[in-house]
């Protein structure tokens, strides 16, 4: 893909590759993309119109940013997408340590190679996902991860320890000419954090002693917990201050965004119907509301896709034991949510062994509540007469939808039902059945219908 571009300083020069800031890149690139329409942020969902315009402005503004919010908000997806708004390829000084520009070279070694080989300073080009770099902060990094350290094996080659090339570069230099994201950025300790504020300031690198200048050219994106950020005061106030922007991140505020981003995160084994994973939307965003879960922690967005992929397992499970086929979860697949993926949740002080009962009573909200919204307008009373006058209907892990469905005989309401989750008579009897088990379990709920265990885990609605 690189074979038609120049290959030495000079072809770059008479080709008219001046260097360009990694910053007035981005802008370039982001104008275009908004100019044109495009979307320059492929993946995200549910920002539109709160995150993304702020984070626009402040790309455009040429901003570090730092993205505050609680865990599983989608902080660090939204990062890695800005390394689309770079170049997909840029020219850089073959074999160099760090991305230089080769008419613009900053390192010593890269400035005396210039100066020998002038135009004929060979040049290499790298694809912007090469660009980007990410560091978790833990407790553990040291300045020698984030900035460099003494190579002791340049030392011994005979160089004296105030030799600028006896240095082993950190991320930070080794980012130069892109972007470098931090995710948990209190977590570093504060003298790390000095050493990155050094860099953002003064552009300049201090190891064992003695100062670098290096011109380093990166745009810094970082995350971090609000709790951390605001009540620990982890951030040291002086690199606070070095962040042009700083954004609040939220997890989805419509139920359509949140089941959107589920079927796009989702790796479903079976068929999950919309329905369905407006329960879990529905689920999740009760258990944000609950007095019982501790908010500070936040409910994250993965464990709304977890609960789809478990409902989704515990209809593929079923598919093997009897034979149904195509796998497809029906709403009795959501009694495996609570118990699998309880221990995702942080709960009250208060609530200690009350954790089951808080869940299934909050998925069950969220049951009756999609049920309301989806058969808003159908009248369900003839389902529920026919039910309570001698056609019980059982359904349970091991019940086929054909059998759940030969329960019943021939009813208008159910073609309502199966219609309002988008099925179709000559859909497979899954389909159907997950409609009409929907509607069964919301007339449970609304108390017009019973429901009974029996010794073979199966549920009788009566």
């Amino acid at each position: 893909m690189t074979s038609d571009l120049p290959t030495t300083a000079g072809a770059l020069r008479a080709a008219g590759y001046a260097p360009r800031g990694v910053k007035a890149e981005i802008r370039e690139n982001l104008l275009a993309a908004l100019r044109d329409g495009r979307d320059p942020w492929p993946g995200i969902v549910g920002f539109d119109r709160t995150v993304l315009p702020q984070l626009e402005r402040a790309l455009l503004a040429g901003h570090d940013v730092v993205l505050l919010g609680e865990r599983g908000q989608g902080k660090t997806r939204l990062l890695r997408t800005i390394v689309g708004l770079l170049d997909e390829w840029t020219p850089v000084i073959e074999g160099a340590e760090l991305n230089e520009h080769p008419l613009d070279p900053i390192t010593p070694e890269s400035k005396r190679r210039a100066a020998e080989l002038g135009d004929d300073l060979p040049v290499t080009w790298k694809h912007r996902d090469e660009r980007f770099a990410e560091k978790l902060a833990t407790p553990d990094t040291s300045v020698g991860d984030l900035v460099g350290d003494v190579d002791p094996v340049k030392v011994a080659q005979g160089r004296s320890l105030g030799d600028p090339e006896t240095i082993h570069y950190g991320l930070l230099p080794r980012s130069h000419r892109g972007v470098i994201a931090v995710n948990e950025l209190p977590d570093l300790a504060e003298r790390i954090q000095v050493a990155l504020l050094n860099v953002m300031e003064e552009r300049d690198i201090q190891i064992r002693g003695y100062t670098l200048r290096l011109p380093l050219d990166v745009l810094l994106v970082a995350t971090a917990n609000p709790e951390d950020y605001t009540n620990r005061g982890r951030i040291i106030t002086p690199l606070k201050d070095r962040f042009g922007a700083e954004i609040r991140t939220h997890y989805p505020l419509e139920i359509g965004a949140e089941v959107d981003l589920v079927r796009q995160e989702a790796h479903l084994v079976a068929e999950v119907g919309d329905h369905l994973l407006e329960v879990i939307a529905r689920f999740v965003r009760h258990l944000r509301e609950s007095s019982s879960i501790d908010q500070r922690s936040g409910v994250s967005a993965r464990f709304a896709v977890a609960a789809a992929e478990t409902v989704a397992a515990s209809a593929l499970r079923r598919s093997a034991l009897i034979g149904e086929n195509p796998p497809i979860a029906r709403p009795v697949d959501l009694d495996s949510v609570p118990e699998v993926l309880r221990g995702k949740l942080e709960f009250e002080a208060g609530e200690e062994g009350r954790e089951q009962e808080v869940l299934v009573h909050l998925l069950r909200r969220a049951v009756a509540d999609t049920a309301r919204s989806t058969f808003a307008g159908v009248d369900l009373r003839p389902l529920a007469e026919l039910v309570s006058d001698g056609h019980p209907v059982a359904t349970g892990e091991r019940v086929h939808a054909g059998d759940l469905l030969a329960a019943l005989p021939e009813l208008p309401v159910l073609h309502d039902v199966a219609q309002r989750v988008g099925a179709d008579p000559k859909d497979p009897a899954g389909r159907i059945a997950s409609a009409v088990e929907l509607a069964l379990e919301s007339l449970y709920l609304t108390r017009q219908l019973s429901k009974n265990s029996s010794d073979d885990d199966r549920q009788v609605y009566g």
